[in-house]
């Protein structure tokens, strides 16, 4: 039995692990919230330009976007800002849903 410390997407977990010969089952000791890994895309990524919250989401993964086209809609000191797309493209990843907390510079959208 050997315990490890794995590090997924900036979350550290520790893991206690049996040889394959001793048992083929793998136990997580300490519990974290578990986030879906993003896959890896290329593209444009579309990052939040402050801090806020998303009130709407306005597009979906495989919408085609025109530059200009309202992406979703950001709501920073008690006004709704409107999150555009820069380029033309399809919505490859979308990064956050309605009701999420963003930071300056979070990815929000890539673009592909």
């Amino acid at each position: 039995m050997k315990i490890y410390n794995i590090k997924v997407n900036g979350k550290e977990y520790i893991v206690e692990v049996e040889s394959v010969q001793e048992s083929k089952k793998i136990e997580v000791i300490e519990k974290s919230p578990v986030e879906t890994p993003a896959l890896p895309t290329s593209g444009h990524i579309v990052k939040s330009p402050m801090q806020g919250q998303i009130i709407k989401v306005l597009v979906k993964v495989g919408s085609v976007v025109k530059k200009g086209t309202i992406l979703c809609v950001l709501e920073a000191m008690k006004l709704e800002n409107e999150i555009v797309s820069p380029i033309d493209g399809v919505i490859k990843s979308l990064k956050v849903s309605a009701n999420t907390v963003v930071e300056n510079n979070q990815e929000l959208f890539v673009i592909g």
